[in-house]
């Protein structure tokens, strides 16, 4: 990482792989805008045994967030599964405790973009996408989606909308990322790492 370089995070919960996958497509797509370094980060899963804990580090992937990650970056991407139309409890969990953010503007201003991945076709790939802009939305963020000058959008069977990018997983999580995906996730990156560009100046 350059010193000098703008920080964007990318934030992820992923029970089965593919919505980390697609947190790598978008932070490859950060990472090819000159003087922008992606930071992956992940969030804990929460259980309903009491006194179940995780451990400090993840086994694998990303390191879990932490609240000075939202001071330090310059724009966000935010994934998680969909549960039921929704974010995954784990994601929620972690926005419902940034209240102080909140109220003192950390991440006002900053763009943000939002990816998803489903097991079901018709799973709730856009309410998922839409439900975890709200909190943004309330932190005051710029939200970016995937505009239609990609000519993917017209045609892909696999994943991606204007709201951000997606996938299906299918019922199992085995169905890989189609090369459709992952240039409209790469491309999710580099719009974000680009718009954050232009406002630091």
């Amino acid at each position: 990482m350059n010193p000098s370089n703008i920080t964007l995070l990318v934030l992820y919960y992923s029970r089965n792989g593919s919505t980390r996958t697609l947190a790598e497509c978008i932070a490859q797509g950060i990472e090819s805008v000159p003087g922008c370094d992606a930071r992956l980060r992940t969030v804990p899963a929460v259980s309903s045994v009491t006194e179940a804990t995780a451990p400090a580090i993840p086994d694998a992937g990303a390191p879990y967030v932490e609240l000075a990650d939202l001071e330090q970056c310059a724009g966000l991407a935010l994934g998680s599964p969909t549960r039921f139309g929704n974010m995954a409890a784990a994601m929620k969990y972690f926005w419902d405790g940034t209240a102080a953010q909140w109220l003192s503007g950390t991440l006002c201003g900053k763009p943000a973009c939002v990816f998803t991945s489903t097991g079901s076709l018709h799973g709730g790939q856009e309410s998922t996408l839409l439900s975890m802009m709200l909190p943004l939305l309330h932190h005051g963020m710029l939200i970016q989606g995937l505009p239609y000058t990609h000519p993917e959008l017209m045609t892909t069977a696999s994943g991606g909308g204007p709201y951000g990018a997606t996938h299906w997983a299918g019922a199992n999580g085995n169905k890989t990322i189609s090369r459709d995906t992952r240039h409209l996730a790469i491309a999710l990156g580099q719009r974000l790492a680009s718009t954050a560009t232009k406002l630091q100046k």
